[in-house]
């Protein structure tokens, strides 16, 4: 499976791709799409989203993931980063790719393994999982966190999929009765 990763901005926007192989997750590109200030924002928004599509065509993913936008406590850049993850999210549907969101704090759990990692920390970690010979860029390491997240949440993604009693069996289900320690489940309101 192929993974585009999106760490969205609008003046600078992180790509990363990655392929899984099993347990293995493969380096295939990254790189950050700036774009000048000089442009109106209806032009900012357009270049973005032109960049987008020529990366997923150039790159032929399967899937996307893309980081949320936080609350920041500058209402106009929350604004401006809302815009720019909304041309993204628009380039990536108009690829034809399945996009899966994860916020900063999940993306940085599944590749650092703290949620209050430092931007160097995932630069490194992502250096370690994808066996690169340098440091990524900050946006470019961001971008392929984003899909290293998504590639360790493809097994639950898998098991959730097959349902509770798959997922139940797994853990020692013989003839609809779970073995081991009692359940309680509270239904209703």
């Amino acid at each position: 499976m192929r993974i585009l990763g999106i760490d969205p901005g609008l003046r600078r926007t992180g790509f990363g791709v990655i392929d899984v192989e099993g347990p293995r997750l493969l380096y295939v590109a990254s790189g950050t799409i700036v774009v000048p200030d000089k442009l109106g924002m209806a032009a900012r928004l357009k270049t973005l989203l032109d960049h987008i599509r020529q990366v997923a065509a150039e790159t032929r993913p399967d899937v996307a993931a893309i980081e949320k936008v936080f609350l920041n406590t500058n209402p106009s850049s929350t604004l401006a980063l809302g815009q720019a993850r909304g041309a993204a999210l628009c380039g990536l549907a108009d690829s034809g790719l399945e996009v899966h969101e994860y916020t900063a704090l999940q993306i940085k759990k599944s590749v650092v393994g703290t949620g209050r990692a430092a931007k160097v920390q995932v630069q490194h970690m992502v250096q370690q999982l994808l066996s690169l010979s340098g440091l990524p860029a900050a946006d470019s390491a961001d971008a392929l966190a984003c899909a290293i997240c998504h590639a360790h949440m493809l097994p639950l993604a898998a098991a959730l999929e097959r349902g509770p009693l798959a997922t139940a069996g797994a853990r020692g289900m013989r003839n609809g009765r779970l073995l081991g320690r009692a359940s309680h489940w509270k239904t209703g309101s």
